[in-house]
């Protein structure tokens, strides 16, 4: 089976070549280690999944699936607007609500995936 071929380094003007699953040449991918956030530093610590624990126990159901008439078990806490590093509104109760895995990456990948300017 061929494989992929390889793509150009990332880091602006390195005209090198890296395998199709990396991102970085090994000279430039010390620089880049910290680009990526983990889920610790976007807020999601023991504080929210406490938070998430108890919201789930508030709310079971699906609010997605619950509107078409099917009663599903909800497991993901999703923010209704993208919080994008806000506090207020990572922690702002209204702006949560209880989804199935499949609704939420539905949502994710249709409404959430590009960030809106409004200018």
């Amino acid at each position: 089976m061929p494989r992929r071929p390889d793509i150009p380094c990332k880091h602006p003007g390195c005209p090198r070549l890296v395998p199709y699953c990396s991102q970085y040449c090994d000279e430039h991918s010390p620089l880049h280690i910290h680009d990526v956030k983990g889920t610790k530093e976007k807020g999601y610590d023991g504080r929210w999944r406490k938070a998430r624990a108890k919201f789930l126990n508030k709310y079971p159901l699906c609010s997605k699936c619950f509107e078409k008439g099917r009663l599903k078990k909800a497991t993901v806490v999703d923010h209704k607007l993208p919080h994008r590093g806000d506090k207020v509104l990572f922690w702002n109760e209204n702006n949560w609500q209880s989804l199935c895995k499949s609704c939420h990456d539905r949502k994710t990948m249709t409404e959430d995936r590009y960030q809106v300017f409004k200018y």
